[in-house]
């Protein structure tokens, strides 16, 4: 009876108290704190007090009546849970977990007689749990020894955390350049525990350099930062880079080979054509020429 009284008054007084927001992140399973922000300036006696503390205007978390703890009307999820520290203005949530996010409101009102009671604070909390994300780890999904001109084929994954991160991306380390790449990322979440499972997935070229650094690197919401992986380092050896070389440029000298000797074939025929031309037609002015020597005789003998 007394909580409806006191839900009523409330309701009548509160329109006219300010109330701020005030941001509260806590570790998973840790101890929330959760403040009153009442200065009491005028110094009144918590006995002339009601403390009121609920959580989205419709669960009710903690109960002080002139300066006594009372538990008899606390939602089930919040009893043996909560304790009052008069002398801060504080309330204590124990084992906070990722349902205990949301809003909570301390209302204090002021007895002024055994019939009347005036709501003199108001202020409003809003908890944000955070869970520590593993270190994320690189899984090589290839089979085999790496080759060159082959696929190199890496996932990245990290597990237990809150809340959903924002991306997570790679990055490609050699001869101090890096570059940077941003992969899409699988999420689930436990259905009990609330806490995200995260992993990205690389496919790229073996890459050509003699040694290369792989890393990733989760991006966090709420300002917390990044995780960095260990790197992976790529190694590829001396002898395969040199016999992908000649595989490479094998076949590719062999063609230039052809291709030469064709035009130099080519070439060498047209020549022999060439000559063989200018020798007949010599021969052919030779024959015309002795022809008309001899023509010439016999008229001048006639």
């Amino acid at each position: 009876m007394e909580v409806c009284i006191f839900l009523l008054c409330a309701m009548i007084f509160l329109s006219g108290i300010a109330a701020s927001v005030h941001p509260v992140k806590a570790f998973l399973h840790h101890t929330v704190h959760l403040s009153c922000h009442f200065p009491n300036s005028q110094k009144i006696d918590i006995n002339n007090l009601i403390i009121f503390w609920q959580k989205d205007t419709s669960k009710v978390v903690h109960e002080v009546y002139y300066g006594q703890e009372k538990h008899e009307n606390l939602s089930p999820e919040y009893k043996n849970r909560t304790k009052m520290d008069m002398g801060k203005w504080t309330l204590q949530l124990l084992h906070a977990g990722v349902e205990d996010e949301g809003r909570y409101e301390c209302i204090i009102m002021q007895k002024r007689s055994e019939q009347s009671r005036e709501v003199i604070h108001k202020s409003e909390c809003s908890l944000h749990i955070i869970a520590n994300y593993s270190q994320p780890e690189i899984a090589e999904l290839h089979s085999g020894e790496l080759k060159p001109n082959g696929y190199l084929n890496l996932s990245c994954s990290s597990s237990g955390g809150y809340p959903e991160p924002k991306e997570m991306t790679w990055l490609i380390s050699y001869e101090n350049i890096t570059h940077s790449t941003t992969a899409h990322m699988d999420v689930s979440q436990d259905a009990v525990t609330k806490l995200y499972n995260v992993t990205s997935k690389l496919n790229i070229l073996v890459p050509t350099q003699r040694h290369t650094n792989i890393s990733c690197l989760l991006h966090l919401k709420e300002q917390l930062g990044s995780l960095a992986s260990v790197p992976l380092g790529i190694e590829i050896q001396v002898k395969e880079m040199k016999q992908a070389e000649i595989n490479f440029f094998g076949p590719l000298i062999i063609v230039v080979v052809l291709i030469t000797s064709a035009l130099l074939l080519g070439f060498v025929i047209l020549k022999k054509k060439r000559n063989i031309l200018s020798t007949n037609q010599r021969r052919a002015a030779r024959r015309s020429s002795r022809g008309k020597l001899q023509l010439d005789r016999k008229a001048g003998e006639s």
